[in-house]
């Protein structure tokens, strides 16, 4: 402000000098434009003044002055809501031509579904949807139905929205989505918002029956008022306006329905979203009758627009809640076009559909591969934050099974262990806490959820310990019941298994999310192949014993001694799911050894970085797995020892590749039943199989070749490279 003054006092003579807060006794205003044009002279890019106490926190909150993304003093139009509103920015009604006025209505409630899709994305609520002074400020617009109805529901459905995401606590990825900033999201009588909105449907439908009802029947019909006087664009605008009303009002109950607890709303959801993705694909019918409606046909076109008709809508300024939106400057944010917001909302709606149609399956194992498998979609904040709910209530699995009894389960325990005493223990409360939180961060996005895994495996380890302690004091003990303390011993061996088993899915799942993330750079996938195939291994292991004790208890007594020896047989055969973790095992070790052997052999992807050795980065990728002792013993020296020696020679002599192609084969038939492993193993079979043919032209030409190119893409399988090779 002293250097706006400064700079008014210098512009003219003739202009007094004037400055916004008068000096005082304590203050003295000074012309400090000499100072900023020597500094300015001085300075070179990127540096700037600061005094010795100025630190990076302060940095990264600073205002760069003069610029419009940063200083929020600089871009408002209006200094308050009062003003904007005396400036006629948001009329009620929006014009006295009554066609104008449902075609600014249309437009208003285009604009603010692309505001609501930028504000679903991470933006601020305060600078999107909150733009709209009709929504700031409700009580303006009673007299205006349609108008009224639609900005109830649109607050009804933002706060909905802000408390499922609230309660899932995923919105530490985007803290500014679930901030409010004493925005009026408690409006008075906010509950009753869907019965004004179906007041206002039945309204239209009348004035759509009576337009198009024949005109010996338009008699009867006289005393419905229509909507604008144009009565050739009656239809028109009937139809545009119901389904944009009929949208908003199934969303709502959507996102009711969702909420309610352990699942019971989802058949109703289901239903409703149904219904929201017709309306929307009305929505887009009415773009052609908007784009040439009374308003003319927009110059511009439509691509880029916020609103079907390509108009601007009137009734927003995003400026009016930059002061209030955040403690930090307000981001620069550019709403989504009309048409991508139609699309988010479509791909809402499916990602929510899956989420209603899941069977709330109670095996543990179950439920991963659902998170995962959902997870592929990339669903949005709001999809992931209805899964988080759905599958963590009243620290219970669905808000149906106790965590203990999901892992007794989950250890292939039998179904009474679930009521033991030993749950009670401090030992298998902080393990059920642990269970709860990896469900929570499953449904996080990739980064973030890649982060927590990484630093929740040491937790899951000091559990490890913490039960294999309690193992060895209970064996040690002497009890008189000695029934129970079998039991005890018995729980304590297939959960102790279990959690190694677990620690080792959730490092792999690390490790893979790593390629999803491009994290690894070309030269370091021979490092990442072979951290994951030593971690696949151990967990080949001990899913192979979790499902060898499965069948503890003696179920054989009274049978044949050939039914007996016919069972052995069976149960001694390798179970699909260990050969189907063999398949990826098989890939793993494959592009390893071919990785290493293309280094050895011909000198390629090799390591370039100037800055840090391989070493460092291979500490630097799997340090949370080193400490977590995740395999143990496994170290840098190791890996060089196991890829020192390899060569294309022995590599094409034994093929991962083709063992990786006849398992898939082999157990393609366990799974006919299992449409998501099937077409896992299609991918395998696709990625064995070009990795074979590439490898095979490698060794006979690559050594005579040197125009020889040899690169890796994910063409087939998002974590398992597919080598391509050309000449240069």
């Amino acid at each position: 402000m002293a250097e706006r003054d400064a700079e008014e006092a210098t512009m003219s003579h003739q202009a007094p000098e004037r400055s916004s807060i008068p000096s005082g006794d304590n203050t003295v205003w000074a012309d400090i434009s000499p100072l900023l044009d020597a500094a300015c002279k001085e300075l070179g890019d990127g540096e700037m003044i600061h005094g010795e106490n100025f630190n990076l926190f302060a940095a990264m909150s600073a205002l760069e002055i003069m610029d419009p993304k940063m200083d929020s003093g600089i871009v408002s139009k209006y200094c308050s809501l009062d003003e904007a509103i005396e400036d006629g920015a948001a009329p009620v009604p929006l014009s006295h031509d009554k066609t104008i006025d449902v075609q600014s209505i249309i437009d208003i409630m285009d604009h603010l579904l692309a505001c609501e899709a930028t504000w679903h994305s991470g933006h601020s609520l305060a600078q999107t949807v909150f733009s709209c002074i009709y929504l700031l400020r409700l009580d303006r617009t009673s007299s205006h139905a349609i108008l009224h109805s639609y900005c109830r529901v649109i607050r009804a459905t933002c706060k909905a929205v802000v408390s499922v995401v609230s309660d899932a606590r995923t919105h530490e990825e985007e803290d500014l989505f679930s901030m409010t900033y004493g925005l009026p999201l408690d409006g008075d009588g906010d509950e009753k918002c869907l019965s004004f909105l179906n007041a206002v449907e039945e309204t239209i439908c009348r004035q759509l029956r009576a337009c198009k009802a024949p005109s010996s029947k338009k008699r009867v019909l006289e005393d419905i008022e229509p909507l604008q006087h144009n009565l050739d664009l009656e239809e028109g605008f009937c139809k545009a306006l119901l389904c944009r009303l009929r949208f908003r009002k199934h969303f709502f109950h959507t996102l009711a329905c969702m909420r309610r607890p352990q699942g019971r709303g989802f058949e109703m959801a289901r239903k409703h979203i149904a219904s929201c993705i017709l309306e929307l694909e009305s929505i887009l019918k009415s773009a052609e009758f908007l784009r040439f409606g009374v308003c003319g046909t927009c110059k511009d076109g439509i691509e880029g627009k916020t609103t079907a008709s390509g108009h601007t809508p009137i009734g927003f300024d995003a400026s009016l809640n930059s002061r209030s939106a955040a403690p930090t400057p307000p981001r620069a944010i550019k709403i989504l076009s009309w048409k991508r917001a139609v699309e988010y909302f479509v791909k809402l709606l499916h990602d929510l559909d899956v989420i209603c149609s899941y069977s709330l399956d109670p095996s543990l194992e179950g439920v991963l591969r659902f998170v995962v498998q959902f997870q592929k979609s990339k669903p949005d904040l709001v999809a992931r934050a209805h899964l988080q709910v759905l599958l963590v209530q009243d620290g219970k699995l669905y808000g149906r099974y106790p965590i203990f009894a999901v892992i007794t389960k989950a250890s292939a325990l039998p179904e009474f262990t679930k009521n033991h005493d030993i749950q009670k223990s401090e030992c298998f409360m902080q393990l059920g806490q642990l269970v709860i939180n990896m469900l929570k961060i499953l449904c996080t996005n990739a980064a973030w959820q890649r982060r927590k895994l990484g630093k929740i495996l040491q937790d899951w380890r000091v559990i490890y310990v913490q039960l294999e302690l309690a193992l060895r004091n209970e064996v040690g003990e002497v009890s008189s019941n000695m029934d129970d303390e079998k039991m005890s011993v018995k729980i304590l061996r297939h959960v102790l298994n279990w959690v190694e088993e677990q620690t080792y899915w959730i490092a792999s799942r690390f490790l893979m999310l790593g390629f999803e993330l491009d994290l690894y750079s070309p030269s370091e996938y021979c490092m990442v192949y072979w951290y994951l195939y030593v971690v696949l291994i151990k967990l080949a292991e001990k899913t192979h014993f979790r499902m060898a004790v499965s069948n503890e208890p003696i179920k054989r007594k009274g049978k044949k001694k050939k039914d007996s020896l016919k069972e052995v047989a069976k149960e001694s055969r390798v179970h699909p799911a260990i050969l189907f973790l063999q398949c990826h095992m098989c890939l793993a070790e494959g592009l390893t050894m071919m990785l290493a052997a293309l280094r050895n052999d011909l000198m390629v992807l090799q390591s370039q970085n100037p800055f840090n050795t391989e070493q460092e980065r291979f500490l630097q990728h799997f340090e949370l797995l080193q400490k977590a002792c995740i395999p143990d013993h496994i170290s840098y020296p190791s890996f060089k020892e196991s890829t020192s020696y390899a060569r294309l020679s022995t590599l094409v002599m034994y093929n991962y590749f083709k063992d990786a192609q006849r398992i898939a084969k082999e157990i393609k038939s366990s799974f006919s039943n299992d449409p998501e492993k099937l077409a896992e193993l299609r991918r395998i079979e696709q990625v064995a199989e070009h990795n074979g043919i590439a490898l095979n032209v490698i060794s006979r030409v690559g050594a005579l070749d040197p125009s020889l190119k040899v690169t890796f893409e994910f063409t087939h399988h998002p974590c398992f490279a597919t080598a391509v090779v050309k000449r240069s």
